[in-house]
Protein backbone atom coordinates (compact mmCIF):
# COMPACT_ATOMS: atom_id res chain seq x y z
CA UNK A 1 0.00 0.00 0.00
CA UNK A 2 1.51 3.05 -1.17
CA UNK A 3 1.49 5.93 1.10
CA UNK A 4 -0.02 9.55 0.47
CA UNK A 5 2.47 11.48 2.26
CA UNK A 6 4.58 13.90 -0.15
CA UNK A 7 8.40 14.34 -0.49
CA UNK A 8 10.21 17.02 1.04
CA UNK A 9 11.70 19.36 -1.12
CA UNK A 10 14.59 20.84 0.99
CA UNK A 11 17.39 20.68 -1.19
CA UNK A 12 19.39 17.61 0.13
CA UNK A 13 21.02 15.01 -1.35
CA UNK A 14 18.76 11.78 -1.74
CA UNK A 15 19.07 8.23 -2.75
CA UNK A 16 16.54 5.53 -3.63
CA UNK A 17 16.94 3.02 -0.75
CA UNK A 18 17.50 -0.10 -2.27
CA UNK A 19 18.89 1.33 -5.30
CA UNK A 20 21.16 -1.69 -7.37
CA UNK A 21 24.85 -1.33 -6.61
CA UNK A 22 27.95 -2.76 -7.02
CA UNK A 23 30.85 -3.16 -4.75
CA UNK A 24 32.95 -1.29 -6.34
CA UNK A 25 30.39 1.92 -6.96
CA UNK A 26 31.08 3.43 -3.80
CA UNK A 27 33.41 2.74 -1.44
CA UNK A 28 32.72 5.05 0.85
CA UNK A 29 29.11 3.72 1.77
CA UNK A 30 28.26 0.71 3.44
CA UNK A 31 25.92 -1.37 1.14
CA UNK A 32 23.83 -4.43 2.98
CA UNK A 33 21.23 -6.73 1.03
CA UNK A 34 17.39 -7.21 2.03
CA UNK A 35 17.09 -10.88 3.03
CA UNK A 36 13.70 -10.47 1.26
CA UNK A 37 13.89 -8.22 -2.14
CA UNK A 38 17.72 -9.79 -2.74
CA UNK A 39 17.86 -6.14 -3.27
CA UNK A 40 21.02 -4.26 -2.01
CA UNK A 41 20.69 -0.72 -0.28
CA UNK A 42 22.92 1.85 2.17
CA UNK A 43 23.02 0.44 5.58
CA UNK A 44 21.63 3.20 6.89
CA UNK A 45 18.28 3.19 4.82
CA UNK A 46 17.24 -0.73 5.61
CA UNK A 47 16.25 -2.05 8.98
CA UNK A 48 19.12 -4.69 11.14
CA UNK A 49 16.90 -7.80 12.37
CA UNK A 50 19.36 -9.41 15.30
CA UNK A 51 18.97 -12.97 16.23
CA UNK A 52 19.15 -13.14 20.73
CA UNK A 53 20.99 -16.04 22.35
CA UNK A 54 17.79 -17.80 22.75
CA UNK A 55 16.50 -17.83 18.87
CA UNK A 56 14.36 -14.93 19.22
CA UNK A 57 14.33 -12.59 16.31
CA UNK A 58 13.71 -8.35 16.97
CA UNK A 59 14.35 -5.22 15.25
CA UNK A 60 17.85 -3.70 16.13
CA UNK A 61 17.10 -0.55 14.54
CA UNK A 62 20.37 1.27 15.36
CA UNK A 63 21.91 -2.06 14.55
CA UNK A 64 24.34 -1.86 17.56
CA UNK A 65 23.31 -4.82 19.58
CA UNK A 66 25.58 -7.87 19.45
CA UNK A 67 25.89 -11.03 17.80
CA UNK A 68 24.07 -11.77 14.53
CA UNK A 69 21.62 -9.93 12.15
CA UNK A 70 20.18 -9.78 9.23
CA UNK A 71 18.65 -6.71 6.65
CA UNK A 72 15.69 -6.31 5.34
CA UNK A 73 14.86 -3.17 3.26
CA UNK A 74 10.71 -4.05 2.53
CA UNK A 75 7.80 -1.85 3.78
CA UNK A 76 5.94 -2.56 6.77
CA UNK A 77 3.11 -3.93 4.57
CA UNK A 78 5.30 -6.21 2.85
CA UNK A 79 7.09 -7.33 5.82
CA UNK A 80 3.93 -8.12 7.38
CA UNK A 81 3.12 -10.13 4.69
CA UNK A 82 6.31 -12.45 4.44
CA UNK A 83 5.82 -12.66 8.49
CA UNK A 84 2.55 -14.54 8.28
CA UNK A 85 3.27 -16.42 5.56
CA UNK A 86 6.15 -18.09 6.71
CA UNK A 87 8.59 -16.77 4.71
CA UNK A 88 10.45 -14.42 6.67
CA UNK A 89 11.48 -17.16 9.21
CA UNK A 90 12.09 -19.75 6.38
CA UNK A 91 14.56 -17.32 5.28
CA UNK A 92 15.97 -16.43 8.46
CA UNK A 93 16.42 -20.17 9.42
CA UNK A 94 18.50 -20.35 5.65
CA UNK A 95 20.79 -16.93 6.58
CA UNK A 96 21.28 -17.72 10.64
CA UNK A 97 21.82 -21.34 9.69
CA UNK A 98 19.70 -22.74 12.52
CA UNK A 99 16.42 -23.71 12.83
CA UNK A 100 15.79 -22.04 16.30
CA UNK A 101 13.90 -19.09 15.19
CA UNK A 102 11.48 -17.05 17.03
CA UNK A 103 10.06 -14.06 15.39
CA UNK A 104 8.72 -11.77 18.13
CA UNK A 105 4.81 -11.00 17.28
CA UNK A 106 3.62 -7.57 14.85
CA UNK A 107 7.42 -7.79 13.99
CA UNK A 108 6.15 -4.94 11.45
CA UNK A 109 4.04 -2.76 13.59
CA UNK A 110 7.00 -2.86 16.52
CA UNK A 111 9.38 -1.12 13.94
CA UNK A 112 6.99 1.09 12.80
CA UNK A 113 6.85 2.43 16.57
CA UNK A 114 10.60 2.17 16.78
CA UNK A 115 10.77 4.34 13.94
CA UNK A 116 7.87 6.93 14.89
CA UNK A 117 10.10 7.41 18.41
CA UNK A 118 13.27 7.77 16.67
CA UNK A 119 11.92 10.61 14.83
CA UNK A 120 9.86 11.95 17.63
CA UNK A 121 13.07 11.53 20.04
CA UNK A 122 15.20 13.32 17.36
CA UNK A 123 12.90 16.02 16.90
CA UNK A 124 12.65 17.06 20.69
CA UNK A 125 16.22 17.13 21.13
CA UNK A 126 17.20 19.21 18.06
CA UNK A 127 13.71 21.51 20.10
CA UNK A 128 15.78 21.70 23.08
CA UNK A 129 19.31 22.62 21.63
CA UNK A 130 17.19 25.69 19.69
CA UNK A 131 17.10 24.66 16.37
CA UNK A 132 13.65 24.65 15.73
CA UNK A 133 11.13 27.44 15.51
CA UNK A 134 7.47 26.99 16.42
CA UNK A 135 3.83 29.22 15.68
CA UNK A 136 2.88 30.14 12.29
CA UNK A 137 4.16 34.19 12.73
CA UNK A 138 7.61 33.00 13.82
CA UNK A 139 7.52 30.34 11.03
CA UNK A 140 6.30 32.62 7.89
CA UNK A 141 9.31 35.51 9.41
CA UNK A 142 11.97 33.07 9.00
CA UNK A 143 10.89 31.39 6.38
CA UNK A 144 10.85 34.70 4.34
CA UNK A 145 13.91 35.46 5.35
CA UNK A 146 14.97 32.27 3.84
CA UNK A 147 16.36 30.88 7.32
CA UNK A 148 14.04 27.40 7.18
CA UNK A 149 15.95 24.45 6.21
CA UNK A 150 13.46 21.93 6.67
CA UNK A 151 9.56 22.21 6.93
CA UNK A 152 7.19 20.37 8.84
CA UNK A 153 3.37 19.81 9.59
CA UNK A 154 1.61 17.89 11.42
CA UNK A 155 -1.14 15.63 9.87
CA UNK A 156 -4.06 17.54 11.21
CA UNK A 157 -2.86 20.41 10.09
CA UNK A 158 -5.49 22.18 7.79
CA UNK A 159 -4.83 22.52 4.22
CA UNK A 160 -5.15 26.69 4.65
CA UNK A 161 -2.46 26.74 7.14
CA UNK A 162 0.22 24.37 5.54
CA UNK A 163 -0.32 26.24 2.08
CA UNK A 164 0.58 29.46 3.95
CA UNK A 165 3.61 28.49 5.63
CA UNK A 166 4.68 26.82 2.14
CA UNK A 167 4.13 29.50 0.48
CA UNK A 168 6.53 31.98 3.10
CA UNK A 169 9.08 28.74 2.48
CA UNK A 170 8.82 29.71 -1.36
CA UNK A 171 9.23 33.36 -0.80
CA UNK A 172 12.13 32.61 1.31
CA UNK A 173 13.79 30.42 -1.00
CA UNK A 174 13.22 31.94 -4.57
CA UNK A 175 11.18 29.31 -5.50
CA UNK A 176 7.45 30.54 -5.84
CA UNK A 177 6.09 28.88 -8.73
CA UNK A 178 8.12 25.60 -7.61
CA UNK A 179 5.21 23.65 -5.75
CA UNK A 180 7.84 23.43 -2.97
CA UNK A 181 6.49 22.80 0.09
CA UNK A 182 6.79 20.96 3.47
CA UNK A 183 6.54 17.62 4.95
CA UNK A 184 2.90 16.22 6.27
CA UNK A 185 4.00 14.17 8.92
CA UNK A 186 2.05 10.58 9.79
CA UNK A 187 1.59 11.73 13.45
CA UNK A 188 -0.76 14.55 14.76
CA UNK A 189 -0.06 17.70 16.62
CA UNK A 190 -0.68 16.44 20.08
CA UNK A 191 2.33 13.65 19.18
CA UNK A 192 4.14 16.94 17.89
CA UNK A 193 3.53 18.84 21.31
CA UNK A 194 4.10 16.15 23.56
CA UNK A 195 7.65 15.01 21.80
CA UNK A 196 8.42 19.30 21.73
CA UNK A 197 7.36 20.03 25.12
CA UNK A 198 4.47 22.24 24.03
CA UNK A 199 1.24 22.96 23.22
CA UNK A 200 -0.41 23.10 19.79
CA UNK A 201 2.18 23.01 17.50
CA UNK A 202 1.04 22.15 14.51
CA UNK A 203 3.97 23.49 12.43
CA UNK A 204 7.66 22.70 12.97
CA UNK A 205 10.72 24.92 11.21
CA UNK A 206 14.01 23.47 11.31
CA UNK A 207 16.30 26.40 10.84
CA UNK A 208 19.89 24.36 11.23
CA UNK A 209 20.91 22.30 7.80
CA UNK A 210 22.70 19.95 10.44
CA UNK A 211 19.72 19.54 12.51
CA UNK A 212 17.68 19.37 9.07
CA UNK A 213 19.74 16.55 8.09
CA UNK A 214 19.29 14.52 11.30
CA UNK A 215 15.73 14.90 11.49
CA UNK A 216 15.27 13.94 7.94
CA UNK A 217 17.88 10.72 8.21
CA UNK A 218 15.02 9.59 11.04
CA UNK A 219 12.35 10.39 8.87
CA UNK A 220 13.14 9.41 5.45
CA UNK A 221 13.56 6.02 7.00
CA UNK A 222 10.40 5.94 9.18
CA UNK A 223 8.07 7.17 5.69
CA UNK A 224 10.08 4.54 3.52
CA UNK A 225 9.22 1.56 6.18
CA UNK A 226 5.45 3.06 5.66
CA UNK A 227 5.43 2.45 2.42
CA UNK A 228 5.66 5.55 0.99
CA UNK A 229 7.32 5.53 -2.33
CA UNK A 230 8.78 9.34 -2.41
CA UNK A 231 10.15 9.26 1.41
CA UNK A 232 12.92 11.15 1.25
CA UNK A 233 16.04 10.03 2.08
CA UNK A 234 19.10 12.66 3.54
CA UNK A 235 22.79 13.45 3.25
CA UNK A 236 23.69 13.11 6.88
CA UNK A 237 22.86 9.22 6.64
CA UNK A 238 25.25 8.81 3.46
CA UNK A 239 27.77 10.75 4.88
CA UNK A 240 28.17 9.13 8.20
CA UNK A 241 27.98 5.61 6.46
CA UNK A 242 31.17 6.90 4.06
CA UNK A 243 33.49 7.30 7.29
CA UNK A 244 32.55 3.49 7.89
CA UNK A 245 34.69 3.06 4.26
CA UNK A 246 32.48 -0.89 3.96
CA UNK A 247 31.96 -2.05 0.59
CA UNK A 248 30.40 -5.59 2.29
CA UNK A 249 27.39 -6.59 0.48
CA UNK A 250 25.57 -8.91 2.40
CA UNK A 251 22.80 -9.73 4.24
CA UNK A 252 23.81 -10.93 7.15
CA UNK A 253 26.20 -9.36 10.05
Amino acid sequence: MKSSWPRAHIGLKRRTPLQRKTPNEDRHSPIRKCILSGEHGERAALIRLALGPDGSVAPDLFAKAPGRGAWIGVDHAELSKAQAKGKLAGLLRRAFKTDKIEIIDDLAGRIDRGLEKAFLDRLGLEARAGHLILGAEKIDTASRSGQVRLLLHASDASADGSGKRDQAWRVGEDAEGSGKGGVKLPVDRDALSAALGRQNAVHVALIDQKAADRVMHHLGRWLNFKGCSKAPLDSASNASDARGRDTDISAID
